[in-house]
């Protein structure tokens, strides 16, 4: 396997840091929560010197991993990198199932099996960078298991606190990576309310959702990757699974860059916050106009992943909506549901229920008109269908009896 990506003297075009609220700068090479108004820090590069360093000729001669947008990222040299392998995902047109104009970034191939391995490879990494040791964390069960991972890997302690009805799975695989986790009888807000309260006595770095700059960094290579796999273009419109919103947040600053890198055009796509019913803050602020959207109040979703009550990055979220010219939709569990058993059914393909909400989204949205068939639409899958409860296959044969193919011709 060609690791050069990982290796290669590469100049780090990093600038400063920046409060996105009011857009403060903020000394780079630096640890850093939030902002001195409580806002998340966005990282900033010198995209002048990036334009004339890297063209696509060169990306194109790079091994395809996370780590060929180098000039992009914050990593100041290859020594700090932590990977565990972070390549390239496929887009795997639905057919079958949803249509020829729709397709699925299919995240589950990623370390640790879900999208959060791309944050967290990034923010872990620059934990390293940093000299951090002990990094926590709430979690809905894959953003701890990558942590975990990457914290191992880099030689660090991962701490890591999720609501007691996380997958059990998520759980042991946060163990058996050499992460501490507990499980709490609250929602994520709670576990991060956990974390924040122990920064001080046991000394650990909050790596929640926005409250680093980085972790924004490895999810907008979702927006690097789709647009290179698209042959330098832009989707109609993407539809993305919503909790805490950083891969949203960040496609959207990748798409502003590459623009100033001359990569693309000023076209973008129309994002769109996916959410559930039971836990739809993001739709609620959207629907009100509001900037900021309140506490969503007994959230619930077989989406585990989405049930997010309360995002720090919300106004974020909703900006990206609304200059994309998008919309936030929410959809029943009861269509996740059959989203996930029908594409896996007509496409072969497993969603994980996150996954399978954007594709009921899709379905919900060309009912309500708000897209048409002629769109060329991108649906984030991100995290591993096998990782998730699946429905029964009941069907039995008893090898002592006489087989009865018409009653399995009719399966």
């Amino acid at each position: 396997m060609n690791q050069s990506n990982l290796t290669a003297d590469i100049a780090n075009f990093v600038t400063h840091l920046e409060c996105s609220k009011t857009g403060q700068e903020i000394p780079a090479g630096t640890v850093q929560n939030l902002s001195p108004d409580g806002a998340p820090i966005l990282v900033r590069y010198d995209l002048d010197r990036v334009k004339k360093a890297l063209t696509k000729e060169k990306l194109a001669a790079r091994p395809t991993d996370l780590w060929r947008y180098r000039e992009l990222l914050p990593v100041s040299a290859a020594s700090h990198i932590v990977s565990l392998g972070e390549d390239m995902t496929p887009l795997i047109p639905l057919d079958n199932s949803l249509g020829s104009n729709v397709i699925v970034k299919d995240e589950g191939r990623l370390p640790t099996g879900s999208f959060k391995a791309r944050g967290l490879v990034m923010a872990v990494s620059m934990a390293k960078e940093l000299g951090l040791k002990r990094l926590a964390m709430p979690t809905n069960g894959n953003a701890g298991a990558a942590m975990a991972a990457y914290a191992r890997r880099g030689g660090m302690e991962a701490y890591i606190f999720c609501p007691d009805d996380t997958p059990e799975v998520n759980v042991r695989e946060i163990a058996l990576q050499g992460g501490k986790v507990w499980r709490v009888n609250g929602l994520i807000n709670d576990c991060g309310k956990i974390v924040a309260d122990g920064e001080e006595p046991m000394g650990w770095f909050n790596l929640s959702t926005l409250k680093e700059p980085y972790r924004i960094e490895g999810k907008k290579t979702m927006g690097l990757e789709l647009v290179e796999q698209l042959g330098w273009d832009v989707p109609d419109v993407i539809f993305y699974p919503t909790g805490g919103g950083t891969g949203l947040i960040g496609m959207w600053k990748a798409f502003d860059e590459l623009e100033q890198i001359g990569f693309i055009g000023s076209k973008r796509p129309r994002m769109v916050a996916v959410q559930a019913t039971g836990c739809a803050p993001i739709v609620d602020a959207w629907e009100k106009g509001l900037d900021h959207a309140p506490l969503w109040e007994n959230a619930h979703t077989v989406a585990a992943g989405i049930r997010v009550p309360i995002a720090i990055g919300d106004f974020l979220i909703l900006e990206a909506v609304r200059d994309s010219g998008g919309f936030a939709i929410a959809v029943e569990d009861e269509a996740i549901i059959e989203a996930q058993i029908h594409i896996g059914n007509e496409d072969g393909l497993l969603l994980c229920p996150e996954g399978a909400a954007t594709a009921a989204a899709y379905s919900q949205a060309l009912e309500q008109g708000l897209i048409n068939t002629s769109d060329r639409a991108v649906l984030f899958n991100c995290g591993n269908g096998l990782k998730y409860p699946m429905p029964p296959a009941d069907a039995s044969i008893d090898r002592h009896q006489p087989i009865d193919w018409s009653a399995i011709a009719s399966v």
